[in-house]
């Protein structure tokens, strides 16, 4: 499998398309989850990376790192169980 590679220019809506929501994970660091999955998919067509980090009020650096533990441990979670 490829990894994505995500910037502070990917679309959240690419996010959730190849990794599922990943809303669970975020808020393990933080990071509240915004309506239910089926408005998320919806707003996050005009989110990036960048917006997202500064509607959550965390710094981009930041989020990209929490963005990345919290796809690394969806893809473990998702390999554990299969």
């Amino acid at each position: 499998m490829t990894i994505m590679k995500i910037t502070e220019k990917t679309y959240v809506s690419e996010i959730l398309k190849e990794y599922g929501d990943i809303a669970d994970v975020m808020e393990i660091f933080g990071v509240k989850r915004v309506g239910g999955y089926g408005i998320r998919k919806f707003i996050t067509k005009f989110i990036t990376v960048k917006t997202a980090a500064f509607v959550h009020k965390v710094p981009l650096d930041q989020f990209m790192e929490i963005l990345e533990t919290a796809i690394s441990k969806k893809d473990l979670v998702d390999k554990s169980q299969s």
